[in-house]
């Protein structure tokens, strides 16, 4: 697939599933009674909607102007890293579910990782694969732990377990 066809149709999807997770809150207000809680919504909000901004800065810039992607993607990686470390070191304290809080490291170091390659995507030539389709692979594991903190909320019948 190309790479620049791969970002459009990840942008959309990642922008479809900000709206369904919009929705899903909605449907359960019960969840944005607890701070704690609120914070983790957010996190996953941040876990669909930054990987489609940079899917779009991806379409914008390509491999016309990877300088373009590349700020991006480690400005935006820096902004969900940041966001995500404080998850982290907030959930300590407030009851947050051990399975949150890993998933929640987990999308800090690929958020670190984002930002690496987008300082130095020559990291990739050793693998065959160009810096923006290092990036690509990041951003889908980005999407699966968002989906891993979905699943933790959809088949629960009481969030604050």
């Amino acid at each position: 697939m190309d790479v620049s066809t791969f970002y459009a149709l990840f942008s959309a999807t990642c922008f479809t599933l900000t709206g369904l997770w919009w929705n899903v809150v909605r449907a359960r207000r019960d969840w944005t009674s607890n701070p704690a809680m609120r914070r983790t919504i957010g996190g996953i909000y941040l876990s669909f909607l930054l990987p489609a901004l940079m899917g779009l800065f991806a379409q914008v810039g390509g491999t016309e102007s990877p300088v373009m992607w590349r700020m991006s993607f480690v400005v935006i990686a820096v902004v969900g890293g940041v966001s995500m470390l404080r998850l982290v070191s907030q959930a300590r304290g407030d009851g947050t579910p051990a399975a949150v809080r890993w998933t929640q490291v987990a999308s800090v170091v690929v958020y670190a990782a984002i930002a690496v390659i987008g300082v130095a995507p020559q990291i990739a030539d050793p693998l065959g694969l160009k810096g923006i389709q290092v990036e690509a692979l990041l951003l889908i594991t980005l999407i699966a732990l968002g989906h891993a903190l979905v699943w933790r909320f959809m088949v629960t019948q009481d969030a604050d377990e």
